[in-house]
């Protein structure tokens, strides 16, 4: 933010406009803490839509969420005038805008706010009054959101604060014996077989062949996503019995409760690998088209797999393969992430 925070209130609250896909709501918690150590005494509200929303209650740092879901691809006037009224009642000082949208500039400007913050995108001047420019030299999304939280002209650093969701032990032991999932001393390990379009998804088969050696082992096996993923997670179930559950569920809380009990996570890369690792929970995470570097959580994972076979076209972020090959994918068999699990559940290998 720039110089104009000079004038504004020390106490004034700060309102953050992340993105809304959940990998991307997790890793502005970053966000968070970078502002609260810049201005510790003024408080940092997020809007969110009610999908994000229980990941705010386990954000440290974040004084409440502004739920609002705003319809895509219209403008939807009325509704950004009364969100801009309910910003406006808020008194912030300064906003935060992480989308390059015109749209997600909109309310902040129609509120009032006096310190408006984004990169340029969507010919956003005047709806903005700090804008920033060279977003696409910051290659990674992080160092894009980061770099709106710290002077203009600053480099980014190498390093940033990372994301922590706060799960209590106490709650998701509420969770598990309201869902009659008590303990009978197997390890759980938590399968995300979902992500957006199937180029990013590791092959549900995949998945069901690596499900029946860790059940073999003695673990037991629960699949997450939404209801988009309960195909997927059907398919699984159906093909190892009964020591796998189907959790799927429109409620976001019952994975990031889920993921606060399992002793493990296999994920593609998509938003519950973020919140995983945000926890805390060893994390294996399957990375086909898209590039680690790029998109890996900031927290540290228990393993990265890749492919280790020459596959051109990547990295690639088409929804669904180009080439119909989907071999970034195909080519990472089940036998090479299961040495991956037992080393995030600290087995030096597979019992015999």
């Amino acid at each position: 933010m720039n110089a104009n925070s000079a004038v504004l209130a020390e106490d004034s609250p700060i309102l953050l406009i992340p993105y809304m896909w959940i990998g991307d709501f997790v890793r502005c918690h970053s966000v968070v803490k970078l502002l609260s150590e810049r201005w510790p005494r003024r408080p940092v509200d997020v809007l969110t839509t009610s999908l994000c929303a229980p990941l705010l209650d386990y954000m440290p740092g974040v004084r409440k969420g502004i739920v609002c879901d705003l319809p895509r691809k219209q403008l939807a006037f009325a509704q950004h005038r009364a969100l801009a009224d309910r910003f406006a009642a808020e008194r912030y000082g300064s906003a935060l805008v992480m989308p390059r949208t015109w749209k997600s500039a909109l309310a902040p400007w129609l509120a009032g706010i006096p310190e408006r913050t984004g990169f340029a995108g969507e010919i956003r001047f005047g709806l903005l009054n700090d804008i920033r420019f060279g977003e696409k030299k910051l290659p990674r999304m992080i160092d894009r959101c980061g770099a709106l939280t710290l002077p203009k002209g600053t480099p980014v650093p190498k390093d940033w604060p990372k994301p922590g969701l706060n799960v209590p032990a106490a709650d998701a032991a509420q969770w598990r014996a309201k869902r009659g999932l008590a303990g009978d001393g197997r390890p759980v390990i938590a399968f995300a077989p979902g992500a957006v379009g199937p180029s990013k998804r590791w092959p549900v088969v995949y998945f069901a062949e690596l499900a029946r050696s860790l059940i073999a082992e003695g673990c037991s096996v629960w699949v997450l996503g939404s209801p988009t993923e309960a195909p997927l997670a059907k398919e699984i179930v159906e093909a190892v019995g009964p020591h796998a559950r189907d959790l799927t569920s429109n409620d976001l809380r019952n994975a990031i409760l889920a993921l606060k009990v399992a002793a493990a996570c296999v994920s593609n890369d998509s938003g519950l690998m973020h919140v995983s690792a945000a926890i805390g929970t060893p994390t294996v995470g399957i990375f086909g088209p898209t590039s680690p570097w790029h998109w890996a959580p900031l927290n540290p994972l228990a393993a990265t797999i890749e492919t280790t076979t020459d596959v051109p076209c990547r990295p690639c972020h088409k929804p669904v393969c180009r080439l119909e090959h989907h071999r970034c994918m195909r080519d990472i068999p089940a036998a090479e992430v299961l040495p991956a699990v037992h080393r995030a559940l600290g087995k030096v290998a597979a019992p015999a």
